[in-house]
């Protein structure tokens, strides 16, 4: 069953969307340092996927226009976003200020 964005992102768990591109270099090296955010908060944060080239209407509403692109959601509002890499600490403490 394919859940509906909007769906997910109201959640009182923080939601942490990735807006990403297969052809995008950055986007490769984003994935494993979002791995290591899960795996550090565990149940305390969703992370999702979304493939902009597959999913251009949500990245159009969203205003994304460079990959990758991290949206940070609760209760389906949005509390942060930020274009290009992070690091691990960096993503985790954003999303820590937002439990």
């Amino acid at each position: 069953m394919k859940r509906n964005f909007n769906d997910i992102i109201d959640s009182e768990v923080p939601v942490l969307v990735d807006f990403f591109a297969d052809w995008c270099g950055p986007c490769k090296m984003l994935a494993p340092i979002l791995k290591q955010v899960k795996e550090e908060l565990g149940d305390a944060v969703k992370v999702i996927k979304i493939d902009v080239d597959k999913n251009q209407p949500l990245a159009a509403k969203y205003q994304v226009r460079g990959v990758p692109t991290m949206l940070l959601f609760k209760n389906g509002k949005q509390l942060w976003r930020q274009s290009g890499v992070l690091q691990k600490n960096d993503i985790v403490s954003v999303i820590q200020q937002h439990f």
